[in-house]
């Protein structure tokens, strides 16, 4: 048997000992046939992956602003007759790949059996490379191929239907708490409801929370989606309904926000928990959990499905919901969730035909300084954010004030995707003190659009919120505001509208070109354009709003109500400059690289071996 080089041995048996022993916190299977698994674990400043696909051809991976081919940041690699290789790739927006000048992605590990390639690499999270793209807490849409074979720069092999997208969260933190499997649980799922033929649903279910003897803490939530009905099943909330209700209300189901809707579902105001596509189960802080078993605990709990149906499916049945895991042994802290950002309401809206709008919700300062200064002086600590918006937004950031100085941002996903939300673990906990107020900011594009887009509960319609899991619990379960809607409709010239009220949405009495039109119509009437729309935005930003500050059982603050002025912020928001680390300072990888590729072509092939650069 030849022996390797001293050099060489030393060099590779320490990249070895690093890749192979490395610890992956975070993993996801991309296909729905289970042949490709991505690990990867961040490290500093750079991140490292780890491939697993069912192939002995080529492995393709990399990152897209759509998902798509167009202006891609990709990596193929492989093992060609026992040699390694990987190239670092990009496309064009003509989704011509081209390889890169500035090769960022290091191979660390290679091997090839019969049945699997799999590849280690790593690479900076900014590389100041223009064909890269930045790795940040943001969504990143992954996307993934494979070929039976090897590729080759001239006649490259076309993977066909062996590729897909995901989208991912690669820089969560770890999560560090252990879950034991035999944990007890109970399931709140609905039972065979029918999915109307219509784009949008909401389903509300009444159910009772199990009897447990004293109390107890719920520390994992998972959702429970029935098979083939992933891309059904939006997004679910679950509310504590009034303490007061009885048994005669568990089971019965009926379509949310509906005029024949029963009375008691009114009274589900405070949301205690919420899932939504994409997301995966949430394994609370070791030391917080959600309380059950006690009188000011959760008893009669709705659980709100929102069923996206845009492809009009019949016949369609659900029994989809959530799996609560419980324990006796308590945690320190009582979990409790504020539901921040802007009301969902007709007040807002979005002229079409925008590339870019922003939409405001507070959290207002005298909201949270009258809650907090009567329940908890010394203050909440956030550890969770869900961040929701429908299918026009394209970013959310949650901007935290601390006496009228600006903290850092408590959460953001500047590449928001409708279809992959889930609460985002914060790296460190957020104190929220009194004289702290926070701006939920969600920006949208309705460049394919020819009419108003207004808060509402369908896909079409516009949402701007942000769910905050924190502890100790008090009782705030909403903050939010909502702009006044006179104020907006004076922009499109309204002087005046029929009262008393007695329609929704109310009727315009003036001017007349709007007479007898309903605000809606109105709005949707107006000749929008862009410059019209920018500017509307920014009167809209300085209105005065409605302060929204709830309590559990539809009680509410004495604020509830109160016109406030939003605080002044820069806009927009101006993020800290990322540092970027070049290739080059990686250039003795690339000699180890090259070393290790001599010796290899020197030696016989070996198919099962791990080749380690």
């Amino acid at each position: 048997m030849s022996s390797w080089p001293p050099l060489l041995l030393l060099g590779s048996w320490a990249l070895l000992s690093a890749a192979v022993g490395r610890h992956y916190p975070h993993s996801a299977v991309l296909d729905g046939a289970s042949r490709y698994r991505l690990s990867w674990a961040p490290q500093g400043g750079a991140i490292a992956f780890r491939l697993e696909v069912r192939t002995q051809g080529y492995v393709g991976f990399g990152f897209s602003p759509t998902g798509a081919m167009t202006s891609a940041d990709i990596v193929v690699g492989g093992l060609d007759r026992g040699k390694p290789y990987l190239q670092d790739y990009f496309t064009d927006a003509d989704r011509t790949l081209k390889k890169d000048s500035q090769q960022d992605y290091h191979l660390e590990y290679a091997m090839e059996n019969s049945t699997h390639t799999i590849l280690v690499f790593s690479r900076q999270l900014h590389t100041c490379d223009i064909n890269d793209q930045s790795i940040t807490e943001s969504t990143v849409r992954v996307i993934w191929a494979y070929h039976d074979n090897d590729f080759r720069d001239t006649g490259q092999n076309y993977h066909g239907s062996n590729r897909g997208t995901k989208s991912l969260r690669l820089l969560n933190p770890e999560k560090t708490a252990v879950i034991s499997p035999s944990l007890p649980y109970f399931d709140l799922t609905n039972q065979d409801v029918p999915i109307p033929d219509k784009d949008t649903t909401y389903w509300c279910q009444m159910f009772k929370i199990p009897t447990v003897h004293g109390k107890h803490h719920v520390i994992k939530v998972e959702p429970v989606i029935q098979k083939d009905h992933e891309s059904l099943v939006h997004h679910i909330l679950l509310y504590q309904c009034s303490s007061t209700l009885n048994d005669s209300v568990v089971g019965y189901g009926h379509e949310c926000y509906h005029p024949n809707m029963p009375d008691s579902f009114l009274t589900c105001e405070t949301v205690i928990f919420a899932w939504a596509i994409g997301g995966e189960g949430f394994t609370y802080p070791h030391h917080v959990g959600l309380s059950i078993g006690t009188a000011t605990d959760p008893q009669y709990v709705l659980m709100e499905v929102h069923y996206d149906n845009p492809s009009y499916l019949e016949g369609k049945m659900d029994n989809s919901g959530l799996r609560l895991f419980y324990t006796p042994d308590l945690r320190r802290y009582d979990a409790g969730v504020i539901e921040a950002g802007l009301w969902v309401s007709l007040f807002h809206n979005i002229p079409p035909g925008m590339p870019e709008f922003m939409s405001e919700g507070h959290c207002t300062l005298e909201c949270l300084k009258e809650a907090l200064d009567a329940e908890k002086p010394s203050g909440i600590h956030i550890f969770a954010v869900l961040l929701h918006a429908h299918l026009a937004g394209r970013a959310i950031r949650v901007r935290h004030f601390h006496n009228s100085n600006e903290q850092q941002l408590l959460a953001y996903d500047d590449d928001f995707d409708f279809n992959f939300q889930e609460f985002q673990y914060l790296k460190e906990e957020r104190l929220i003190l009194p004289g702290d107020n926070l701006v939920t900011e969600c920006r949208y594009s309705t460049v394919n659009r020819s009419y108003m887009t207004w808060g509402g509960f369908s896909t079409r319609n516009e949402m701007c919120l942000s769910y905050l899991l924190y502890y100790p619990r008090i009782n705030l379960t909403r903050c939010a505001s909502i702009p006044d809607i006179m104020e907006q409709l004076q922009f499109i010239g309204v002087k005046e509208i029929y009262r008393p009220v007695r329609t929704w949405p109310f009727i315009i009495k003036s001017p007349k070109q709007y007479k007898n039109l309903s605000f809606v119509d109105a709005m949707n009437k107006f000749k929008w354009n862009k410059e019209q729309g920018l500017s509307y935005n920014n009167f809209v930003l300085r209105l005065p709003v409605n302060v929204r500050c709830s309590k559990t059982d539809n009680a509410e603050w004495t604020i509830q109500g109160m016109m406030a002025v939003p605080p002044e912020t820069e806009r927009p928001y101006v993020m800290e400059p990322v540092l970027c680390s070049s290739s080059s300072c990686l250039s003795h990888n690339l000699l180890l690289m090259f070393l290790v590729m001599l010796y290899i072509s020197t030696t016989s092939r070996r198919n099962s071996w791990p080749i380690v650069l």
